[in-house]
């Protein structure tokens, strides 16, 4: 934290109603790459997270009535500091999260992204004129603001995952209230100090540090006074919240886990899947929810993929996210790697074997070695479970139907990809996965202007892009009639 230029960023209490709110005791933010404590946050709770609540709601008229322009202003101002702010908002990142100092600062510009782009898309909330059945009436549609948002985001994108939902809750005019994961908090108080420096309201955009989870989930799902409840974080998490928002019908928007599925066929560029399969795999260590998590290969080309696949793994490096040219930094808890490690372990004993890794580093307590499995069958634990680690599973297939039954065998379906060259082949496997996102030949595939989100039990709802503010507007009819008088 010494080396931050403006140490002004590392704030330790809640931001609410514009203010800097104090709790009940502190939580302890841990660096997972050595356990030290680099910071204390105080503890807010259940009245704290009702105060954010009720402060929302009395900023929100004042907010949704000021022009999409006037917004924007405030918002772009936002970005502008993000951005000047990348290298010590990154740093603060790696240092709470772990990822490496690079791809944090990536997450940073990734995030503000989102901001940028909704700043501008909330100038085109466009209504309609319908044409009506009788002479004497006009009918139109209007789009306003639903009102006072609350999120729940997780720790794996500590910025981005909040940038993308309060973006698009702002530009559309809504209010927002977020409990971010208390692992990693301070990327979330450090968004809101750049908040209050560019000029949002106070009450507009609020942050609840709290280690009670259920209490404070149960007062931003259940509050009359939130509108919409949105949630990035497990599927199993997801339909408790959704359950919870019932007892009020809020709107709801989720994103929730995935299993996705890499396919490489055998007219692909192998050089080019093997890059996308490492690209998509390890980034953050594994611990995001479109990673690949199972990689299918046809069978004539199995071998030549799984060596140079092997080959390329073998060279990323683990370390400190701070030390220069790490590649893959410790996994978020000892959990976590107790999670991965099991998994790993479980599915060596159904009959897979571990080509690369499969093993703890002697580095801290959270480390994990890049990883490669062979001989995995598409019902083992490695396969059937979000892995959340380095882990890359490898499995045969024979041809296109089976793969795509196979890779559609899951109740989830946030992100998928395939590699092929066969254009009649890309039309068939993109139509026939049942996933709501699809890279094809690629990757990373998500950016702040397409529509970021799943099917199945992987939410509903989408992210970014002109769908994006969807989830964050209601739909007003309006009937004009007497209009022949």
């Amino acid at each position: 934290m010494e080396q931050l230029q403006d140490k002004s960023l590392v704030k330790q209490s809640s931001y609410i109603d514009g203010q800097w709110q104090q709790g009940n005791g502190a939580i302890d933010i841990i660096n997972p790459a050595n356990d030290d404590c680099i910071a204390q946050v105080a503890n807010a709770g259940i009245e704290q997270a009702e105060q954010a609540i009720a402060a929302a709601k009395q900023a929100f008229p004042a907010w949704a009535k000021k022009s999409a322009g006037e917004r924007a202003q405030l918002m772009r101002k936002w970005f502008d500091l993000m951005m000047s702010h990348q290298q010590d908002l990154g740093r603060i990142l790696t240092l709470e999260q772990g990822k490496p100092l690079a791809e944090a600062k990536g997450e940073i510009a990734y995030g503000a992204s989102f901001i940028e782009w909704f700043a501008e898309e909330g100038k085109r909330i466009y209504g309609d004129v319908i044409p009506s059945p009788a002479a004497d009436k006009r009918i139109m549609v209007l789009k306003q603001p639903i009102g006072v948002v609350a999120a729940i985001t997780p720790w794996n994108f500590p910025n981005a995952m909040i940038a993308r939902k309060a973006a698009a809750a702002l530009a559309a005019g809504c209010t927002f209230v977020v409990r971010p994961a208390t692992q990693t908090p301070l990327s979330a108080l450090a968004m809101a100090e750049l908040a209050d420096r560019a000029g949002i309201p106070a009450g507009v955009f609020n942050v609840v540090v709290g280690d009670d989870a259920k209490g404070i989930g149960k007062v931003l799902t259940q509050h009359p006074d939130v509108a919409k409840f949105t949630f990035t974080g497990s599927t199993q998490t997801g339909k408790a919240l959704i359950e919870q928002c019932a007892t009020t019908v809020k709107k709801v928007s989720m994103e929730l886990g995935g299993n996705a599925p890499f396919i490489v066929f055998d007219d692909a560029d192998i050089d080019a899947a093997v890059q996308g399969a490492i690209a998509s795999k390890y980034r953050n260590a594994g611990q995001t929810c479109v990673c690949t998590n199972r990689i299918f290969v046809q069978q004539s080309v199995v071998e030549e993929f799984t060596a140079k696949y092997v080959e390329q793994v073998g060279k990323l490096k683990v370390g400190n996210g701070l030390d220069e040219g790490v590649d893959i930094g410790p996994l978020i808890t000892q959990e976590a790697l107790s999670g991965v490690t099991k998994l790993v372990e479980d599915s060596v004993a159904q009959g897979a074997k571990v080509v690369l890794g499969g093993r703890t580093l002697d580095m801290g307590k959270n480390f994990y070695a890049p990883t490669v499995m062979t001989g995995v069958k598409n019902t083992m634990p490695i396969a059937e479970s979000e892995i959340f680690g380095p882990v890359s599973p490898i499995i045969s297939f024979t041809d296109e139907n089976e793969v795509i039954a196979m890779a559609n065998d899951t109740d989830v379906g946030l992100a998928a990809y395939f590699y092929s060259r066969d254009i009649g082949r890309i039309w068939r496997v993109a139509e026939g996965l049942e996933y709501g996102m699809v890279g094809i030949n690629e990757g990373l595939i998500s950016n702040a202007a397409a529509p970021f989100g799943g099917v199945k039990q992987s939410g509903n709802g989408r992210e970014g892009s002109k769908y994006g503010l969807d989830d964050y507007l209601e739909i007003k009819y309006l009937c004009l009639g007497g209009l022949d008088k």
